[in-house]
């Protein structure tokens, strides 16, 4: 695959003030307000004759993926489906490259390598980022699919990461490729079957090609419970979540944008003039609540001892004055600026959103007078509007698209303006809608049933950027 903007392209640009945006047609530059849509959502969902998802009338959706099918590469699909991004391939292919929140296990349970590993022998373990002594690899990471929407079918799927463990959600970067994060801590003192310490950020190119692609941990970016990530297209700075209860919102700046394993320095959110700003909003915190609505000016500070064993990158952040956060899960770059969802945040604990809008000197010293903003995009209050938002996208028409983390979710979008509405129902399973996205050209929203193993397309008619 050739993404639209390639690696040495966007290193060209990054540095130029003229940079706008590079490669997603989901992520837009509109002003807000030219993307209100004329009617808030599509209408009542309808019941589903297959009992699996309702959706509103005029809307399809095709299974495209199955936990424990045999792939193009031998292998299977491994369980646990999570965070996903879309690239556009070659003919109009759309090439799709998810994540799967797997453990290691000596029965295999679920894994891509089958009952009690016995498919290990197919793959180069040199390329594994933890093989577990041969005996129980990690099960996390990768697979990438090819999707023809011609056919609506995919008609190459292959393992791409191995031997990550809980690989949650991610993000893609501008150069196209996605940024696949482990949300553990794992270490071989806590594991004998472990060989090595996990809490980091993979990069797997979206490449058409099956095979494998060498576990590199970014380790600048941090050892934590990663979650997702987003990249500002313009600087070049990678955002990321934290799924704590106690969580920091953090940034890295690259040495060399683009080149993230040459290095960089990671940074923690602090909400000028309100040090350790408490932004959960729950009704047992006796701290002043966060308002809704109000933009606040933000700056950053250095995180030290980056790979600590301890798990303790948020504890340093809160003596340095960073903002806490409840449980930071799902992040997306569109309409200029960076989404994310706080799971448990908000009053009642079923979720917030927030929005950051970087600075035109972000992470530069003219920052500092012309500082990033942060502002309480959503928080309904209300688990019949929204409950436990998890996984979110930019919609090509620029609202933000939600996946409930729930035992009966649904598929929830957020106009700019904050009004809510209902996109999809997981009447058939009790399990969590996840990594909902978009394809290149806005046609198909393809999103996974965790629990179940589920990848699905979803057509109809979908409004226009």
């Amino acid at each position: 695959m050739i993404p639209s903007t390639s690696r040495r392209d966007f290193l060209t640009l990054a540095g130029s003030a003229s940079l706008g945006f590079l490669g997603f047609s989901q992520f837009l530059a509109t002003p807000l307000h030219a993307q209100v849509p004329s009617e808030v959502g599509y209408g009542p969902l309808l019941p589903d004759p297959k009992g699996i998802m309702n959706l509103p009338k005029g809307f399809s959706y095709n299974i495209i993926s199955r936990k424990g099918d045999r792939m193009s590469d031998g292998l299977l699909v491994p369980g646990n489906p999570d965070g996903m991004a879309a690239f556009r391939g070659q003919k109009g292919k759309t090439v799709i490259i998810c994540n799967h929140e797997m453990r290691a296990s000596a029965e295999g349970n679920g894994g891509a390598f089958g009952e009690r590993n016995a498919l290990l022998s197919k793959v180069d373990r040199s390329l594994l980022y933890d093989a577990g002594k041969g005996e129980q690899p990690e099960l996390g990471g990768t697979t990438t699919l090819v999707y023809d929407h011609a056919s609506g079918q995919v008609e190459e799927q292959f393992l791409s990461l191995a031997g990550t463990t809980r690989n949650c959600a991610g993000g893609p970067t501008p150069w196209g490729s996605w940024l696949s994060c482990e949300e553990s801590t794992l270490t071989p003192a806590g594991d004998n079957k472990c060989e090595q310490a996990h809490g980091y950020v993979f990069e797997v190119p979206s490449k058409m090609k099956r095979g494998l692609t060498r576990a590199l941990p970014i380790k600048a970016m941090g050892r934590m419970n990663h979650e997702a990530v987003a990249i500002d297209p313009r600087s070049g700075v990678v955002y990321l979540t934290e799924d704590s209860g106690d969580s920091l919102i953090y940034r890295y700046l690259p040495t060399r944008p683009g080149e993230l394993l040459k290095g960089g320095q990671l940074q923690a959110l602090v909400i000028k003039g309100h040090p350790s700003q408490d932004t959960r909003n729950w009704e047992t915190l006796t701290t002043p609540t966060f308002p809704l609505r109000k933009f606040f000016d933000v700056e950053w500070i250095d995180i030290k001892n980056v790979e600590s064993p301890d798990n303790d990158l948020r504890f340093q952040g809160f003596e340095k004055g960073a903002a806490r956060f409840a449980r930071g899960e799902g992040m997306w770059y569109g309409n200029d600026g960076i989404y994310f969802a706080c799971t448990n945040g908000g009053t009642i604990g079923a979720g917030q959103v927030f929005r950051y809008i970087p600075s035109t000197d972000e992470g530069k010293p003219g920052e500092k007078q012309r500082p990033g903003k942060l502002e309480l995009f959503a928080e309904p209050n209300d688990r019949d509007i929204v409950k436990n938002c998890d996984n979110l996208t930019v919609a090509p028409w620029g609202d933000v698209v939600l996946c409930e983390d729930h035992p009966h979710p649904f598929v929830a979008g957020v106009t700019p303006k904050g009004e809510f509405y209902k996109l999809a129902e997981n009447v058939g399973y009790e399990s969590e809608f996840a990594g909902g996205v978009f394809s290149p050209d806005g046609s198909t929203y393809f999103v996974n049933i965790q629990g179940a193993g589920l990848t699905l397309a979803i057509k109809g008619p979908w409004r226009k950027a």
